[in-house]
């Protein structure tokens, strides 16, 4: 198994018991709608995170320690897998660890967002980059799909939710945008305005996660992921957008989803692989 960043990290670094980072790597891809191939992320992250460098934007995120777990077992019904996802994120959250969920499909966020408000036992926030905006209330029949993970949270485990750069939802997202109350900057904004920066309501919860879509940001710059769209973010862009949403509160646990590798090219799979380190760049 390669472990994140290796071969920059010292023994000390990797320690699991004293790591800030657990990095979990989740292979689940069980309800893709268009592209295939998510099932092939963490590996591939995992594998250009190597290339990494430990230096980001004047720090050493690393230096506070990365340990890698082993891959969840996917292969179980849904609800197993989402609960064996929880178990994981809580278990990090409750040794003081910000839990990094590889992906996979985007319908793993359910499982690692509960285990981690279950461990912190107050409210979470979702900051959530993405194309679309996951709040259909079933997709293709399927309650856990990666159309629906947000709805999931937001009826069910009452989240809070704020998006950016979604750029493709149907009028029952629309809806249910208003019914949840959930804050969304959408990507034709964002973009042809050059927006870096947008408040979060001043009652958004201080405890936030961030889930980050790959297909979040334009094809042209990461394209091998399952639903691209065009007309997405700017790498920059992204991250500003999630720096600025983080000010005055706290990371308590992220995932990146949606990379479907393209044999053909590693772009995507560094650009994935230095967005996860960037979000760890983000924790206090």
């Amino acid at each position: 198994m390669t472990y994140f960043l290796e071969g920059e990290l010292s023994q000390e670094e990797r320690d699991y018991e004293t790591a800030r980072f657990r990095v979990i790597p989740v292979p689940l891809e069980r309800t893709v709608s268009y592209g295939a191939g998510t099932s092939g992320g963490p590996e591939a992250i995992l594998d250009a995170s190597v290339e990494l460098e430990r230096l980001f934007r004047d720090s050493e995120p690393c230096a506070k320690g990365i340990a890698t777990e082993a891959a969840v077992d996917c292969s179980g019904a849904l609800p197993d897998v989402m609960e064996a996802i929880a178990t994981r994120t809580e278990a990090a959250v409750a040794s003081g660890a910000i839990p990094v969920t590889l992906g996979g499909e985007h319908g793993l966020s359910y499982g690692a967002v509960v285990g981690v408000a279950r461990a912190l036992g107050r409210p979470v926030g979702i900051v959530q980059i993405d194309a679309h905006a996951d709040l259909r209330r079933a997709y293709q029949g399927e309650r856990h799909s990666h159309a629906s993970v947000m709805q999931l949270l937001a009826e069910e485990e009452g989240v809070v939710i704020a998006q950016f750069g979604v750029r493709a939802l149907c009028a029952e997202e629309v809806q249910r945008r208003a019914d949840f109350g959930v804050f969304f900057r959408d990507a034709e904004q964002l973009v042809t305005e050059n927006i870096q920066a947008v408040d979060l309501p001043e009652d958004f919860p201080q405890d936030v996660y961030v889930s980050f879509d790959v297909d979040g940001l334009d094809p042209s710059i990461l394209p091998a992921t399952g639903t691209p769209v065009p007309g997405g973010l700017g790498y920059y862009q992204a991250l500003s957008l999630v720096r600025h949403a983080l000010a005055g509160r706290r990371l308590v646990g992220c995932d990146v989803v949606e990379l479907a590798p393209n044999t053909s090219s590693t772009v995507s799979n560094f650009t994935t692989a230095q967005i996860t380190y960037a979000l760890m760049s983000l924790a206090d």
